[in-house]
């Protein structure tokens, strides 16, 4: 990454979200250019672990090489996937209307079919938020197909942790425009939403995080306990002076 214009510039934040408290695992930062798939090359993954993502990461050599590490998958396929149909599932019959097909699969094309010759699971889930049909790939061949769906949907978990770090901290625009200048502010960014989410997690107040951050910013130069504001915001907590033991002279 080099210089950033200031008329024109994109930098990419390649995440990967724990789903266990949705906070980052792993973060590269690059530049703009860098597709998404590319970045999820250098993603440290432990045998036994599910990703999760859009169809940007719809890229068979990259999903070949997740299933012989032991990392299981649920891509959203792009529409001019082509394939043959091996099996088709039994679908839900009292329950879990949503899932239109669940069916096993082999890619077609012979470049495809070279970079991931296993076989997959296709599933298809009719979104009733959006009212359209979403069609997800996996190598995960034992959960039901619910299961599937629900991991997709989680997926928006990583959607709602970047509007968190560009509204709440402002990391829309940035103040300096070279290399180091851009990365100290989304590592600052970073940093600090850690920090707001551990602080969220450990009070006993149910705090949104936006009223977190605003009571914050109302309080920062306030001397009190940090752990009873948390708990109780609304109370004072202000401590009285300590009483003095010598005489008053005047």
């Amino acid at each position: 990454m080099g210089k950033i214009q200031t008329h024109k510039g994109a930098v990419k934040m390649h995440t990967l979200l724990d789903y266990d408290g949705n906070l980052p695992a792993y973060i590269n930062i690059t530049d703009g250019k860098t597709a998404d798939n590319k970045g999820a090359y250098d993603v440290p993954l432990l045998k036994g672990s599910v990703i999760v993502a859009d169809r940007f990461y719809n890229d068979f050599f990259l999903l070949n090489i997740w299933d012989s590490k032991g990392v299981f998958f649920v891509i959203r396929h792009k529409e001019n996937l082509q394939y043959l149909s091996i099996k088709e599932n039994e679908l839900p019959q009292n329950s879990h209307q949503h899932i239109l097909k669940d069916e096993v699969i082999e890619l077609k094309t012979k470049t495809s079919k070279k970079r991931y010759p296993k076989k997959l699971r296709r599933i298809a889930i009719w979104n009733d938020e959006n009212q359209q049909t979403i069609e997800l790939i996996t190598n995960q061949m034992k959960w039901t197909a619910n299961t599937i769906s629900e991991l997709y949907k989680s997926r928006w978990q990583v959607e709602i942790f970047f509007r968190e770090i560009k509204q709440l901290l402002h990391i829309k625009s940035f103040i300096g425009t070279s290399k180091n200048a851009v990365l100290i502010q989304i590592w600052t960014a970073l940093i600090t939403i850690l920090i707001l989410k551990a602080l969220k997690t450990i009070a006993k107040f149910k705090w949104h995080l936006s009223n977190l951050v605003a009571f914050i910013r109302l309080n920062l130069f306030v001397k009190i306990n940090l752990q009873k504001w948390l708990d109780k915001p609304f109370e004072d907590h202000i401590e009285p002076p300590p009483i003095s033991l010598q005489g008053v002279l005047f």
